[in-house]
C-alpha cells in the first residue's frame, strides 16, 4: 500500500496547553472557546461556511506519537480494540470533532464546545450536516459506550495517552 502525506491548512487554538485535564469529547467542551488560524491561502474556501451552525473538523493528533491496537480508554476500565474507541493512540493520528461554528473573520473562525489540544494542525473543514449522517428512523447501537457515554461530559483526560 502506497504511503499518504497530508499538509495541514491551518491551526487550531484553544485554551488546553497540556493533554492532561482536557475534555475528553465536545459534549465535555460545552461552552470552551477557541478560533481556527486557516492559512491565508485557503481562505476563499470559506465562502458560505458561515451559513452552517456546526463544522467537523478532522485534524493531526501532533502529541500522539505511537499507537497501541488494545487500548484502555478514558471511558472504561477494560481494554478495547483502538478502532472500537475515539482514542488517539491510533495508526494514523487522525482525530475528528464536531463543533459549534460562532463566525467567520477573514481566515479565522471562532469555535466553540472545543477539545482539541493548542496548536493542533488543522487537516481538514466540513459541515456538519446531521441528515446526512443519520437516518431519523434508524436505529444506533454504541457498543460498550451504551452504559458509559453519560460520563463523557463530565471526564478529563488523565494522561494515559501521553507519550
Amino acid at each position: 500500500m502506497e504511503s499518504v502525506e497530508y499538509k495541514p491548512i491551518g491551526v487550531i487554538k484553544s485554551p488546553f496547553k497540556d493533554l492532561r485535564g482536557m475534555p475528553i469529547q465536545p459534549i465535555g467542551a460545552c461552552g470552551v472557546h477557541g478560533e481556527i488560524q486557516l492559512s491565508e491561502e485557503y481562505k476563499d474556501g470559506l465562502v458560505d461556511l458561515e451559513q452552517f451552525s456546526h463544522i467537523v473538523l478532522i485534524y493531526h493528533l501532533h502529541k500522539s506519537n505511537s499507537y497501541s491496537l488494545r487500548v484502555k480508554p478514558f471511558l472504561d476500565d477494560k481494554k478495547h480494540g483502538i478502532f472500537a474507541t475515539r482514542a488517539p493512540k491510533r495508526p494514523n493520528q487522525i482525530g475528528l470533532s464536531v463543533v459549534k461554528l460562532e463566525g467567520v473573520e477573514g481566515a479565522t473562525l471562532h469555535i466553540s464546545n472545543v477539545d482539541i489540544l493548542d496548536g493542533t494542525p488543522l487537516l481538514d473543514i466540513k459541515p456538519y450536516i446531521p441528515q446526512f449522517d443519520r437516518k431519523p428512523d434508524e436505529k444506533v447501537c454504541v457498543g460498550w459506550f451504551e452504559d458509559k457515554h453519560q460520563n463523557a461530559s463530565t471526564k478529563k483526560s488523565d494522561g494515559r495517552f501521553v507519550d
